[in-house]
């Protein structure tokens, strides 16, 4: 695992264990679940070459509550208030965690813990295992080097913290947006290992794993809710540490629900911190 120097995470995660991570392989597994039907024209595909190619679907303008109530089991205090919120643009969000495959494609190089054998792409079984140690900086290089790529026709970045708990709950208001043995990869059936993407079920708006396998950066610095309604937020101004959201492999089930938050250094990356990419939809 890396660390950033002298960064600690606001919350507790799951313990870590390195010497097991760096011999493990992305675990498999032959139960699978068939996704949400959406529309071809709800999909966006971005073909990185060599067979890879990203999917994205696009979430529609709502209001949500954000946050959990004070009664929710496992509720943290950073969860509230709860706040009403506002997107009111459509985006597309990775329909999938952003996966070993599609990282090595642009950045020629995996730092993933859990992989075996020599970078073959998708034919590798662990090229849909979602990428791993990276961290937020480390994301916002693979998002350059993508929009390098597509040249100002489509910007990609990572969601706003707002718009990842609104496309997470896809109109639900409870901890969860499904029974967790079902729908995330935790403590409880992950084998301490992360699993490949979309085999557990997605939710209302065809996405999968946004709770459990990895957790997700968002694109906000890491601050308190505002105790009054607000629209398309894109968090603090400035801060020490940025967001993640989702929980991970390593969580209890009181981490793997809609509302956990927590942040570390803009620096910092283990082998239960992933992402998730995000795109304006016209």
């Amino acid at each position: 695992m890396k660390r950033a120097h002298g960064t600690t995470p606001l919350f507790p995660l799951g313990a870590l264990s390195a010497a097991v991570l760096l011999v493990a392989g992305c675990a498999g597994s032959s139960a699978r679940h068939e996704p949400p039907v959406v529309a071809e024209e709800k999909v966006l595909h971005v073909d990185l070459g060599g067979g890879v190619v990203m999917e994205f679907v696009r979430i529609e303008p709502g209001t949500f509550l954000m946050g959990s109530p004070e009664d929710e089991d496992g509720r943290y205090e950073n969860e509230g208030p709860q706040t009403r919120v506002a997107i009111t643009k459509p985006f597309y969000l990775g329909k999938y965690e952003l996966t070993q495959a599609e990282w090595t494609a642009m950045m020629g190089g995996n730092p993933s813990a859990f992989q075996k054998g020599a970078y073959r792409l998708e034919q590798a079984p662990w090229g849909r295992c979602p990428v791993e140690q990276v961290s937020w900086d480390d994301c916002q290089e693979f998002i350059k080097r993508l929009n390098d790529r597509f040249q100002g026709r489509r910007v990609f970045r990572l969601p706003t913290e707002a718009e990842w708990e609104y496309a997470c709950r896809a109109g639900t208001t409870g901890a969860r947006y499904g029974e967790l043995d079902g729908v995330a990869w935790y403590t409880g059936n992950s084998g301490s290992s992360t699993h490949r993407v979309g085999e557990k079920k997605g939710n209302a708006w065809g996405v999968h794993d946004m709770l459990g396998n990895v957790w997700e950066w968002c694109g906000d610095w890491y601050g308190d809710y505002p105790a009054r309604p607000v629209t398309d937020p894109p968090g603090p101004s400035s801060g020490s540490y940025r967001v993640f959201r989702g929980g991970s492999w390593d969580n209890d089930a009181g981490n793997c629900r809609t509302a956990v938050r927590n942040g570390f250094g803009p620096g910092y990356g283990d082998s239960g911190l992933g992402l998730r990419l995000a795109t304006s939809a016209p």
